[in-house]
């Protein structure tokens, strides 16, 4: 029995399963297929986030007065940091350009220079973007929140925020952290606050250039500042907490609903970032050993270069919308 063997056309690098108009070869399909898919993801959740955003549009943070610090530096340096991370990003991003294209004229020398510039982008600005983090998390200034989950900040005469701890004064009185051996066995408290609202009040009453600011936006798009008498009667009626830095629970700069698309977004972001240094590690051994050479085509550089390129596409958006916006 005679037996046909059908050629498809997959042999070769074009992916062999239909008419493809673009000539692709099968890994780069995939690739492409991972980036839209992912890409949808991040549509989601930054329409989450401007959905919320908008909902709460009368008490979100300013970013100008959140994103405010730059490594070895003190002062108040709006977006400046920021602003330096996006820069290495999209620069990584030119370097790999040049690495693809250096594959493509089968310089190997460039491609190795290229790929190992890429590689450092995103380490500094995974580097940056853990240091922001950390920053974030820690404070500087602190906060007092509200029985209503609000919260009052401390400013002087000129706006300029004041830190808890520079005028807090000890309320002569001392809380025990609650531990199970204590009484109730199964009752466990968390760590207590450095400072007490008793105490953040008095060192209000002792500052008569210090008042509070409220989170609320007023229609010169700034946080609403309350007279002296306001300041002492908003403190001491509502004030229930005294918080310091951001989490998944509480935010010294305003609703905590914006750390917790911040930090979900930024990481998800960020672990991108850091899969793509290590695929980019990875492809950057591969080229030194010569890999790619005896291959004849440095196509998995551009494959891992579309992703990269994704990467930082993605960055902009994260980056009008959190910071810009």
């Amino acid at each position: 029995m005679d037996t046909t063997v059908a050629n498809t056309g997959s042999e070769g690098k074009t992916w062999g399963g239909g008419n493809d108009p673009l000539k692709a070869s099968y890994g780069k399909m995939m690739m492409w297929f991972f980036i839209v898919s992912d890409a949808l993801t991040f549509s989601g959740f930054l329409a989450a986030y401007g959905f919320s955003r908008f909902k709460f549009i009368g008490s979100w943070p300013i970013a100008d007065e959140v994103f405010t610090h730059v490594p070895f530096f003190h002062g108040n340096y709006p977006m400046i940091y920021v602003a330096f991370m996006t820069f290495v990003l999209i620069m990584s991003s030119v370097t790999m350009v040049l690495a693809v294209d250096a594959g493509h004229h089968m310089n190997k020398t460039k491609v190795t220079w290229y790929m190992f510039l890429t590689i450092i982008g995103g380490l500094i600005f995974v580097g940056s973007q853990a240091w922001e983090w950390g920053t974030f998390i820690k404070g500087e200034y602190g906060a007092v929140q509200t029985k209503g989950g609000n919260i009052l900040q401390l400013v002087d005469n000129t706006g300029h925020r004041v830190a808890i701890s520079d005028i807090a004064i000890d309320a002569h009185g001392e809380r025990v952290e609650h531990e199970r051996k204590n009484g109730l066995w199964f009752v466990d408290e968390g760590a207590l606050p450095m400072y007490t609202v008793d105490e953040v009040y008095n060192g209000l009453v002792a500052n008569p250039d210090v008042v509070v600011r409220t989170q609320i936006i007023n229609e010169e798009g700034h946080k609403t500042v309350l007279s002296r008498e306001e300041s002492l009667s908003k403190l001491k009626r509502e004030g229930v907490l005294v918080v310091q830095g951001a989490n998944l629970h509480v935010n010294e700069y305003g609703t905590s609903l914006f750390a917790d698309f911040f930090f979900f977004i930024t990481g998800f972001h960020g672990f991108h970032v850091f899969s793509g240094v290590v695929i980019n590690i990875i492809i950057f051994f591969n080229v030194i050993l010569g890999t790619y050479e005896r291959r004849g085509s440095y196509e998995m550089v551009e494959k891992v270069g579309l992703y990269w390129h994704f990467v930082d596409l993605v960055w902009v958006f994260v980056f009008t919308f959190f910071y810009l916006v």
